[in-house]
């Protein structure tokens, strides 16, 4: 007998059956939240799907879905895989450039577009993209004019749907019943942090079974409620947002805006969160501008009971024994900071909350944490279908990433890398047999790139990225990542980039957070006028160099990382921005390029300057190209003696 969950067009009709009346999808319109049970959802997308059926869409076509989280969008993807074709999302902030090297290279021949933006998009590369044939459109605000004979209107195609399924009544349903597990569900393409990206071939069982496993690890049931606003090209947010949601049942809610999330998120409640550390990190700047706002005796109060939550909260949290009387001012606080805190931030009712996709600094995590907050860490790539390594509960450390995820071996070879294999295993990197072998061993064990080792406890501790650390000239390690995650901690500083390999001592690139400093000169009614001149600003650079104290004081207690306390730093003129290829769509620095780019602020760093000038070419949002140029002040930062503790 056939498999009748192996495919996501089967959960579909496994869900609209036995969740009939139950919400599938929301999206908030016009401040209005419109809702979809499972079955209303699952004839949208049989209509949907007839009509790219009438178009032409058949098994093995590639149709790019190219947007913010929307439900006709994820409704694309399915109706592409009931016909036994591949959805290939792509990060809808990329500029047309980018996104011709995914459509030319995937050879996706159907788009689904949101709206006016992205269309204009396609229209600009579709000469480059050969196979590109229609084109559909979810929003038609503004698509009046167009006359372009291969734009298609998704309400009209619909009515083209149904129009097909009268003539073609079995169709659908033996293209779907066609559909095994084995088959290719997606393309999903790597940001591309040192190079161009690629696209990942996954099938249907690496996804399905891969949801499956952590659903069961995290007992997560069709009650959940989440959020989906992370890039839908993201494999994060297909797992949670799309694979999770078929298997369990559970509802997706769609925000207004990018703009509205925070407010969204509010209204929604969600039980089951996911972001990335910078989102966390975020969330905190904007919590610290609040309070240092706040009159006196909110601030004294805040900070009296942040301190209590840091003592109790965590062990609460994991079921340890705490006193009486800690427990009554966790009680007393929860009613007067965190309650009315975690309902401010949309998470008064998160059972579960992730991050992943780089390191989070311990400081973030435990804030959270000591809230009340079950937020863990997971350890993934897009290669594994997410899931390498997870949290579960009551063993949850800052440091680490957890135990292998159900179904996942891991291992560390001699060099120091991790490796696993597992049923989410990519099935091949698409036209690219060369990093596909050289990614995968013949036993099915996938090299990661990433640096790590089991803590005594069997939880894995990932370092840094393998080709990230280095060394310093005495040949000590310099791990990037774990210093930059320590500055970060600070409201007032959104990225840093930290510099060593081959060096005889570290140093820094830093981005101020704008809201953070520009709500500090506010209070101190310090004038500016752009982003550079207050990074320039002298009182700025103490505030950095307070900071960077503080974190060369902690690294100077850890026997591995004494050595990397930062000796000079800068702040870029400039934020570090994926337009001018310093950042991947994902937020992760290209540090080649960042290397490159600033080769004479790098220089500038090492040979005792007390300033450097530097002219950076910028691109602006319509693809102009521009210059910044500045004189860039470099200091000196303390540094303090090893003072390694003893281990208790």
């Amino acid at each position: 007998m056939a498999n009748q969950t192996d495919t996501f067009p089967k959960l579909l009709i496994k869900n609209a059956e036995r969740f009939k009346h139950k919400a599938a999808i929301r999206e908030k319109d016009f401040g209005i939240w419109q809702s979809w049970t499972w079955s209303q959802m699952r004839d949208e997308i049989f209509t949907l799907a007839n009509g790219m059926a009438a178009l032409g869409f058949k098994r093995g076509d590639k149709m790019a879905i190219v947007g913010r989280n929307r439900p006709r969008l994820y409704w694309g993807m399915c109706a592409a895989q009931c016909l036994g074709g591949i959805p290939v999302p792509v990060y809808q902030d990329s500029v047309a450039d980018e996104m011709q090297y995914v459509l030319e290279h995937s050879e996706v021949s159907f788009v689904l577009a949101e709206d006016q933006e992205q269309v204009d998009k396609m229209l600009e590369i579709h000469e480059s993209c050969p196979a590109m044939q229609h084109v559909i459109y979810d929003d038609p605000r503004g698509m009046r004019d167009y006359e372009e004979g291969h734009l298609h209107d998704f309400e009209k195609l619909q009515q083209l749907g149904r129009e097909f399924a009268k003539e073609n009544p079995d169709y659908l349903m033996q293209e779907i019943n066609k559909g095994k597990g084995e088959d290719i569900g997606i393309f999903l393409y790597t940001s591309g942090t040192t190079g161009k990206p690629k696209g990942v071939v996954m099938t249907n069982d690496n996804i399905i079974i891969t949801a499956q496993n952590s659903v069961k690890f995290d007992n997560l049931s069709k009650d959940e409620e989440i959020v989906s606003y992370l890039p839908m090209a993201w494999v994060g947010d297909h797992i949670f947002s799309y694979a999770q949601a078929y298997v369990t049942g559970f509802c997706v809610n769609c925000p207004e805006s990018e703009a509205t999330v925070a407010t969204d998120l509010r209204e929604i409640g969600p039980t089951y969160y996911f972001a990335p550390p910078r989102v966390f990190e975020g969330i905190l700047t904007t919590v610290t501008i609040r309070m240092l706002d706040a009159g006196k005796l909110k601030q004294k109060m805040f900070n009296y009971f942040m301190k209590v939550a840091k003592k109790t909260g965590v062990a609460m949290l994991d079921g340890k024994e705490v006193s009486g009387k800690e427990r009554f001012l966790y009680w007393l606080g929860n009613i007067l900071v965190y309650a009315p805190l975690k309902n401010t931030m949309g998470f008064s009712r998160i059972r579960l909350a992730y991050t992943a996709g780089e390191a989070i600094g311990p400081e973030i995590f435990d804030f959270f944490r000591s809230l009340g907050i079950n937020i863990k860490q997971l350890y993934g790539q897009t290669e594994a279908a997410v899931f390498i390594t997870m949290q579960p509960d009551g063993e949850i450390y800052a440091d680490t990433v957890g135990i292998p995820a159900p179904g996942v071996e891991v291992k560390v070879n001699d060099n120091g890398e991790v490796m696993y294999r597992s049923p989410g295993v990519f099935h091949s990197y698409y036209k690219n047999e060369a990093s596909t072998n050289e990614t995968k061993d013949e036993e099915g064990f996938v090299y990661t790139g990433d640096a790590g080792y089991f803590a005594d406890n069997g939880h894995l501790k990932i370092i840094d990225r393998a080709k990230d650390v280095g060394k310093f000239s005495d040949g000590s390690m310099f791990a990037p990542k774990y210093i930059e995650n320590k500055l970060k901690f600070f409201p007032h500083i959104k990225e840093v980039v930290a510099l060593g390999d081959g060096k005889d001592y570290c140093t820094a690139f830093i981005n101020i957070d704008l809201e953070a400093v520009g709500n500090w000169a506010e209070r101190n009614n310090v004038p500016y006028a752009s982003y550079q001149e207050l990074a320039g600003n002298e009182h700025v650079y103490q505030m950095m160099l307070e900071s960077i104290d503080e974190v060369n004081k902690d690294l100077s207690t850890d026997s591995l990382m004494s050595k990397s306390q930062i000796h000079r730093f800068l702040i870029l003129h400039k934020e570090l921005d994926p337009d001018d290829g310093e950042l991947t769509r994902t937020g992760k620095v290209r540090r080649r390029i960042v290397n490159e780019k600033y080769e004479v602020l790098i220089d500038a760093l090492y040979n005792g300057a007390k300033d450097c000038y530097i002219n950076t070419e910028v691109a602006f949002e319509d693809g102009r190209k521009g210059s910044i140029e500045a004189t860039l002040k470099i200091s000196d930062a303390k540094t303090f003696e090893p003072n390694v503790k003893e281990a208790s």
